[in-house]
């Protein structure tokens, strides 16, 4: 088959990945909140996201939420360097939370939809292992593709809520098993795009839920630099929005955060 043949393939798949991961396996849901908000998340996570973005945060009240593969602890992603076991008690103490990116970093395309659970399962053990009596993960972040539509509805059964990519904020009626996100990385060279993000969002007082993953000096191309996430922070706190993390966004929502037992 022809090279160009090949990635038109590869297109048509991702966007049928796409679209089904948009229409299947919805749990629509109603917004009615009085504000428009705002969530800071990060993906994985990197150790510049708590010590370098998380301070950022802290330093202006704002807590996070960060979501984690504990599988990947102390190694180096393509993201970065990883979080270790010291940074998870600390994120807590600084008043951020966890979320749960899947034990394995699992492909949530490509991976079949039993070991897909199964390494959420994982997640929630290995955090109880490291953080004996910590509140169990309410939400996910969908590690890398478009989920399948019945990973999609088995993640409905241990989370409040799931967050995927997209580009776009949250508003009117919304799938709590495919939440939108900006990821800040795409945008990186155009600022002005993640400022007409917000403002998009204050107008049609939505929720826009910001993704990125390494924050540094010289970041991965998955991340941004500390100038630039600044820029962002400073641009939220002057808008009409509340910044909230993703749980206490949903609470918000009037959405119930309980989760399932294994």
């Amino acid at each position: 088959m022809a090279v160009s043949s090949m990635l038109s393939l590869d297109r048509w798949r991702g966007r049928l990945q796409r679209a089904n991961a948009r229409y299947c396996g919805r749990r629509p849901f109603t917004m009615r909140n009085r504000a428009p908000m705002i969530s800071f998340t990060f993906d994985d996570f990197p150790h510049s996201a708590l010590h370098t973005a998380g301070r950022i945060l802290q330093d202006n009240g704002i807590a996070g939420t960060y979501y984690v593969s504990l599988g990947l602890m102390g190694t180096t992603a393509p993201t970065g360097e990883m979080f270790t076991e010291e940074d998870l008690p600390q994120l807590l103490e600084r008043g951020h939370e966890l979320g749960c990116h899947t034990h394995a970093h699992c492909h949530a395309a490509e991976t079949p939809v039993d070991t897909f659970e199964q390494s959420i399962l994982d997640n929630r053990a290995a955090l109880q292992r490291l953080l004996p009596g910590a509140s169990a993960f309410r939400t996910l972040s969908y590690p890398i593709g478009s989920p399948r539509p019945e990973t999609k509805r088995r993640c409905e059964r241990h989370f409040a809520g799931c967050r995927a990519g997209g580009q776009a904020h949250n508003a009117g009626t919304i799938d709590l098993n495919l939440l939108q996100a900006f990821f800040l990385e795409q945008s990186r060279d155009n600022s002005n795009a993640i400022k007409a993000a917000i403002d998009e969002c204050c107008d049609t007082n939505g929720w826009l839920i910001f993704a990125t993953h390494d924050v540094a000096d010289a970041p991965t191309r998955y991340g941004v630099t500390p100038t630039l996430f600044r820029d962002v922070v400073r641009h939220c706190i002057a808008s009409s929005a509340r910044l909230v993390t993703v749980t206490d966004a949903l609470h918000g929502l009037g959405v119930t955060a309980e989760v399932s037992s294994p």
